[in-house]
C-alpha cells in the first residue's frame, strides 16, 4: 500500500498511524519532497478527476485566475500542496481522504 500526502498534514498522519496500528505496510510518499511522478498522478486523475484538487487550500486561494484555469495535472506537478490528501493505492484501489468509507474499507 502506498500513501501519498504531506508530513505536515494532519489527515495524512493519522491516517498512516492508523493504517501502521492495523498491521498494514505502508510506504510513504510525501508529494512536496518526493514529488507524484506523471504517470501515477494520471492514475489519480482517471480514479478522482478534478476532485482530485483541494479547491479549499491555502494554496489554491493564492494562485490567479490565469492559473486556476489550467487543467488539474498541471496544476498539481506545480503545485503538489494542492492535491488533496491523502490519496492511498492498494492493490485494488484507490482512495481520496480518510473519511469513515476510506477508514471503514481499509481498517477491517
Amino acid at each position: 500500500m502506498q500513501l501519498y500526502g504531506l508530513k505536515t498534514c494532519d489527515t495524512t498522519r493519522k491516517a498512516l498511524k492508523a493504517l501502521r496500528g492495523a498491521g498494514a505496510e505502508v510506504t510513504y510518499i510525501d508529494v512536496r519532497q518526493d514529488g507524484i511522478p506523471p504517470d501515477v498522478l494520471d492514475w489519480f486523475l482517471v480514479a478522482f478527476g478534478d476532485s482530485l484538487v483541494n479547491k479549499r487550500s491555502t494554496t489554491w486561494r493564492a494562485l490567479s485566475e490565469t492559473e486556476r484555469k489550467q487543467d488539474a495535472a498541471t496544476l498539481i506537478l506545480a503545485h503538489p500542496t494542492l492535491m488533496k490528501r491523502p490519496v492511498i493505492h492498494t492493490e485494488q484501489d484507490f482512495y481520496l481522504g480518510w473519511g469513515p468509507e476510506v477508514q471503514a474499507a481499509l481498517l477491517e
